[in-house]
């Protein structure tokens, strides 16, 4: 494969999401991709075997049990062909495989290293993404709910990916760091940023406590009005006033779409489970 990392190999020791969504990054960037997993596998692909095999595709698989010498063998031959390593083990855990950092910057110098853990500032302590995003204060506790999405993961695994691009173009350009370490705990935070700068707290600009960026009901669905722009809550409200709740209720949602097209306005349907949201889209 061709691309900008064309000609570096990438060592993945990392399982479930975050890892992998990294690796696959950085495999469609050119990088040569192997990932190591244990005998019993990447629990990811029990759990989203379809999604398992859109990210292992062009990696190079293989097992290798760790815990045993010939497993740590092949292990440090893969080492000592590798740009870099992605791992999402505890940091203790690496020790005890003999991977961890010291280990591996005496051994290995010019091998960048990057640490999925769950945070930074605990990185032996055990979580998970829901874990992170309740800490984050992401999910309502006055109307608890599970999370659509995987947000600390996706994000993590984005953050992977940008920190194992800046560990390899500051080694190119002779620099000396080669390990940053990258938390789902602390992307859940950055992604609370708008919470706690106000803009989706209750009563913010981005709350729905205005009627230009809400959910509305319609006849048969819902959808999701963001006439946050002066010129397009204008246009909104020439269409909904008085009682916008009111008047969006009394029509289909094929109506609403419609209308977005004809008066160029963001609003889309507010999608069904696992489903693509149709609608226009608004920007200016």
């Amino acid at each position: 494969m061709s691309g900008p990392l064309h000609g570096l190999t990438v060592l993945s020791l990392a399982l479930n999401l975050p890892g992998p969504l990294a690796a696959a990054a950085l495999r469609e960037g050119g990088a040569r991709v192997v990932k190591v997993e244990p005998p019993g596998g990447d629990p990811f692909q029990a759990l989203a075997p379809e999604w398992y095999a859109e990210l292992t595709q062009g990696v190079e698989v293989t097992t290798l049990d760790l815990k045993t010498p010939p497993g740590q063998a092949a292990l440090h031959t893969h080492l000592a062909g590798a740009d870099l390593l992605l791992t999402s083990s505890r940091p203790a855990a690496l020790a005890r495989l003999g991977v961890g950092g010291a280990a591996l910057a005496a051994r290995y110098p010019r091998l960048c290293r990057v640490l999925i853990v769950g945070d930074t500032r605990e990185p032996e302590v055990p979580g998970h993404d829901l874990t992170y995003q309740a800490e984050a204060g992401l999910l309502d506790p006055a109307r608890p709910a599970m999370p659509r999405t995987l947000l600390a993961d996706l994000l993590g695994g984005r953050e992977a990916h940008a920190a194992a691009l800046a560990l390899l173009l500051g080694r190119e350009r002779g620099g000396t760091e080669r390990e940053r370490r990258v938390g789902l705990g602390d992307a859940a935070r950055w992604a609370a940023g708008p919470l706690r700068h106000g803009l989706t707290a209750p009563g913010g600009p981005l709350s729905g406590a205005q009627d230009r960026y809400q959910l509305y009901a319609t006849a048969d669905g819902t959808v999701a009005v963001a006439a946050l722009e002066d010129h397009f809550a204008a246009r909104w409200r020439a269409l909904t006033s008085p009682d916008p709740q009111a008047t969006v209720r009394a029509r289909p949602t094929a109506h609403w779409l419609r209308q977005a097209r004809e008066h160029d306005l963001p609003l889309c349907e507010v999608a069904g489970e696992g489903a693509a949201g149709r609608g226009a889209a608004g920007d200016d």
